[in-house]
This record gives C-alpha cells, structure tokens and sequence, in this order.
C-alpha cells in the first residue's frame, strides 16, 4: 500500500507554529509523526512514499493552487491513501486537512482521510460527512498510539475496499 502523508510546517519539520507562510514543500521518505506510524504501517503492508507539506498560512492565501499541486503529486506519486494528519488540536491544519482530503477523494484515484482532535470541533462538524476524519488526541495528550494505529487499520481498508466502514465506526468521528 502506498501511502503520502499531507502536513503542516510544524509536522513537517518545516517550521514552528508561527511559522504559517511555509510554501509548498515535499519530504521524500518518512518524517514526523509517520516515523512513529512505522511499527503499525509494518502490520498492514504500508509504505511512505513521501510527506507533502504546506503552512497552513500559505494554504488559506493560495488554496486552489496548492490543492490542485498535491493532487498533481499524489497522481504521480501513484498513491493508494492519502492521510491529511495528524492535525492534533492545530485548527488552522485541520481545516486545510479536510479540505484537501476532500479535494483528493475529489479528484484523484487515491483515496484520503484526515485526522484531528475533537478540539477542532468546527472542522469535523462540517467535514465528517464529506471525509473520513480519524478520532486523535490533542497534542501531548494520551491515547496518540492508538489513534495512530487507527489511522493505519483505516488506511488499509480503504486501500482493500474492506472493513471500511466497521473500521469508521471504531475510529473516525
């Protein structure tokens, strides 16, 4: 299964939570929290193609031209699932999470999802019928580990087409 990780600048490793204006970037392999997904993504055959990054900033002033330059990418990456996340508790990221989730789900073969904290609450009431958006803690909260293994179970079901929505159920809002 191949899979590209959506971040901000801060889980990219791109910049700091002011840091909002961060353009358009790329990681090839793994970083951020995709390095603490490895032992779950291991279990369900997952690969990190990439990690595609965007200040959350920068995406408000440009939306159209970075949703349509990470559909570009995640079609030519060949991407089976598309994970917007982890957002945590970050609002202004879940908010472009969602709507580039929506936007692949929209417009490419892959298939994506987000994942956000139930502070986003204004996020999720308006997105959680239009994308899957897997349940996570806020940051440094407990219970990261099993939202993150959740957001890998949910992935390989939507990649197969199996379990998806008893797996929804378990894990998404």
């Amino acid at each position: 299964m191949k899979i590209v990780m959506i971040y901000d600048q801060i889980q990219a490793g791109a910049g700091i939570k002011d840091d909002h204006m961060v353009p358009l970037g790329l990681n090839k392999g793994v970083v951020g929290p995709a390095i603490m997904m490895e032992p779950y993504l291991k279990r369900v055959n997952g690969n990190v193609l990439a990690c595609l990054y965007s200040g959350d900033g920068y995406y408000k002033e440009n939306k159209e031209e970075v949703s349509r330059k990470l559909c570009a990418m995640v079609t030519k990456l060949q991407a089976d699932i598309v994970i917007c996340g982890p957002c945590f508790d970050y609002k202004g990221y879940a908010q472009m999470a969602a709507e580039v989730a929506a936007d692949i789900n929209a417009k490419t073969d892959a298939r994506a999802f987000a994942a956000m904290a139930e502070e986003c609450e204004e996020v999720i009431a308006a997105y959680k019928d239009k994308v899957r958006i897997v349940k996570m803690p806020k940051k440094g909260a407990p219970g990261l580990n099993q939202a993150l293994e959740g957001m890998c179970e949910l992935a390989y079901a939507m990649a197969k087409r199996e379990d998806e929505d008893a797996l929804a159920k378990k894990y998404c809002y």
